[in-house]
């Protein structure tokens, strides 16, 4: 590893759902000392950086991302000292912590809003976003929720409306109020100063609403909530200096990242919160979300790398916990071939990787059938064109003992029925398997500069079936062809000397055969 390896641009992130990865205590829900017994084979996997999804005292409504204290650990997942020895472990095998920080509501249990419900004098009632009714009685604008309904909850006692995007037990909270972005400052203080190396940020670019709440226009949508364009609801133009306050805390400790998950954005509005005095990064959904072709993600990675500024670094994904599963959406039953071309793409592009918990055996969402199955409260009044995202949070897969070795007890969500035979413990064994290539490629990319943060040139710009593409670093060069197809190709060799870094060695001069779904990394020699 080069001296001048930055572990947030050149390294790899993983991303863990901890109630779903491994259970220390067999109560069927995974907690911090089970992630703890886990850091080696994170380790062993190559992984430079673990994000946590949210690990805060919640009453779970929405699983965590409605928080009743910023300053505490749950105790379904341990305690502050199980978290600190977490980060201690972790920084001996040069694993990075990244927190999940929810600041754009709280929970309704939470001590300020609780206060904040008792009259409209109490110091902590300006904390939240409060508007009289209409002269009809009526919410005081059009503002839907994301998860169904109107944005404003009626409190009697008050005769007032508070606002929430999400669910009516997620106040949001009142960013223009000091007192509130002070506290809010203070909480990335807090756990830097408990080692933390990092944030990301959920939905950052809804901190701030329109100051006026007007009413959204009207648009064609196929649910309420997108009926409106989102105008005054988010992304409003407060949000740049405060991401220059959070930026100036980030960088009172050294080496320290912070990416944002945007809400309702376009790549280019995306990339308008990254750069030197900005967020580090943030995540493009356009990538994520594309079906099956190598064209629909050349142009998504052109646009998000041409919409960064020169001082922004691009990252890239493909699931997380609100979305269906790479190896879900793309493979035919349990054909791993399509998801091992995902993992080397991924692995390949420019920009930092982030890897899904389960992605690298090919996990695949676990079927909700029944109604009565569904835990994630979204997948519940939705039912049954939306059926939540209990399906790609069910739990890690370590044997194919029983419940796959994740707990004695049965765990919070079911296993997949497939676990006897995708489990870490078997693609262990299995040297052709997702998780070998996975830890080959990983190995790969931290030997090649290049391939860590060289540039990016197309070989075709309007791509049928492969995705070709050199990266670039002062005198190295990687050629990176990846088959989509399963059709066997040809390929133009390239002039000059080559040799595989993956797959197999190329000729001294003709054509390169491209066998269906083919990986091959090429380096130049001379």
């Amino acid at each position: 590893m080069k001296k001048d390896f930055l572990w947030w641009r050149d390294g790899i992130i993983y991303q863990i759902y901890p109630r779903s990865f491994a259970d220390s205590n067999n109560d069927g829900v995974g907690d911090l000392p089970g992630i703890i017994g886990k850091l080696d084979y994170l380790q062993d996997l190559g992984v430079d950086a673990i994000w946590l999804s949210p690990i805060y005292p919640s009453p779970d409504v929405d699983y965590g991302y409605d928080v009743a204290d910023y300053k505490d650990i749950d105790p379904q997942f341990g305690t502050m000292q199980d978290f600190e020895v977490l980060v201690k472990e972790a920084k001996k095998r040069a694993i990075h912590i990244i927190m999940d920080l929810v600041l754009n509501h709280t929970s309704d249990q939470h001590p300020w809003f609780i206060e904040a419900k008792k009259s409209r004098d109490n110091p902590y009632h300006d904390w939240y976003l409060w508007k009289n009714p209409k002269p009809n009685g009526g919410p005081p604008n059009n503002w839907q929720a994301v998860f169904g309904g109107p944005a404003w909850e009626y409190i009697p006692e008050l005769d007032q409306y508070y606002y929430h995007m999400f669910f009516k037990e997620q106040p949001d909270l009142n960013w223009r109020n000091p007192q509130v972005r002070e506290a809010m400052l203070d909480v990335f203080r807090f756990w830097l100063n408990k080692g933390v190396d990092g944030f990301r940020l959920d939905v950052f670019n809804a901190y701030f609403k329109d100051p006026e709440f007007k009413d959204n226009p009207p648009q064609i949508g196929i649910r309420p909530f997108d009926w409106q364009k989102h105008i005054f609801d988010v992304s409003q133009p407060e949000m740049y200096p405060l991401l220059g306050e959070i930026r100036a805390i980030m960088d009172t400790k050294k080496n320290t990242y912070v990416v944002g998950e945007t809400f309702l954005a376009d790549p280019e509005q995306t990339a308008s919160y990254c750069g030197d005095d900005k967020l580090h990064a943030a995540f493009n959904f356009n990538f994520a979300e594309n079906r099956w072709h190598p064209k629909r993600f050349l142009r998504s990675a052109q646009q998000w790398y041409n919409a960064l500024s020169d001082d922004a670094w691009p990252n890239n994904f493909l699931s997380n916990h609100d979305m269906h599963r790479t190896a879900t959406r793309f493979c035919l039953d349990e054909d791993d071939r399509r998801a091992k071309v995902a993992a080397a793409m991924l692995l390949t592009l420019q920009g930092t990787p982030f890897i899904y918990y389960g992605e690298e055996i090919g996990l695949r969402d676990i079927p909700i059938r029944r109604k009565g199955d569904v835990k994630d409260p979204v997948g519940k009044p939705f039912w049954p064109f939306f059926k939540g995202r209990d399906g790609c949070r069910a739990p890690m897969h370590w044997s194919p003992k029983e419940n796959a070795g994740f707990s004695t007890t049965n765990p919070w969500l079911p296993v997949h029925k497939n676990y006897l035979k995708r489990n870490v413990e078997t693609q262990t064994a299995d040297p052709d398997s997702l998780l070998n290539l996975f830890k080959q490629l990983i190995r790969i990319r931290k030997a090649e500069p290049a391939l860590q943060r060289g540039d990016f040139i197309p070989v075709f710009e309007d791509p049928q079936y492969l995705l070709a593409f050199f990266r670039t670093y002062e005198d190295q060069q990687v050629l990176v062809v990846l088959n989509f197809s399963s059709r066997e190709l040809l390929f133009d060799r390239p002039e000059g000397n080559w040799s595989a870094l993956f797959g197999a060695e190329p000729p001294e001069t003709g054509q390169l055969t491209i066998l269906p779904f083919d990986i091959r990394l090429l380096k130049k020699t001379a």
